[in-house]
């Protein structure tokens, strides 16, 4: 299985890093291949509502980084978002991807790709709420399934390698790969 790790962390190396490596080792050890991907190293332009997407090839007509990301979510048999809170929803340039996945909405080259998220929180999976409901609301539209979660509580760059519950969640999830 080809799994495709997006970290919308600005973050190198925090905590939604740190949670995502382990779900990708602990795959890895059931011979699945994983590539990761930091969304704040690729220029991701807003979507301009111009609904090219929607006809012909469903192809978006902006020239941005999304040109490298297209054939990888493609291609992906597994995708993994991996997010911070914030404000009770994902960052910035996690939502810049998501909504520039709307040319998967008309061609389905999505469906049956399964998908999960990574979300660390300050305030614990309490606060996760919104953020889950809206990447499971999108994989339904996408036709994805939601095939699990770490919601971990861990704030500070690397607070979460003092949590052995939030890095065992992750390499449960990984081994269920």
């Amino acid at each position: 299985m080809k799994i495709l790790a997006l970290i919308g962390s600005p973050r190198k190396g925090g905590n939604t890093e740190i949670l995502t490596d382990l779900i990708l080792e602990e795959s890895a050890k059931n011979g699945h291949s994983g590539q990761k991907i930091r969304l704040y190293d690729h220029d991701i332009l807003p979507c301009i509502d111009c609904r090219g997407c929607k006809k012909g090839e469903h192809i978006c007509g902006l020239n941005d980084g999304m040109k490298e990301l297209y054939p990888l979510l493609e291609e992906a048999d597994l995708i993994i978002f991996g997010t911070p809170v914030y404000w009770y929803g994902p960052t910035a340039k996690m939502k810049l991807l998501v909504d520039r996945m709307r040319p998967f909405i008309a061609s389905r080259k999505l469906q049956g790709k399964k998908g999960m998220i990574v979300v660390p929180s300050e305030e614990g999976p309490g606060c996760c709420g919104p953020l889950t409901e809206m990447f499971r609301m999108s994989f339904e539209y996408l036709g994805m399934s939601f095939e699990g979660e770490v919601l971990a509580k861990a704030y500070e760059k690397g607070e979460v390698r003092d949590r052995p519950e939030e890095l065992a969640l992750a390499r449960r999830l990984g081994s269920s790969i």
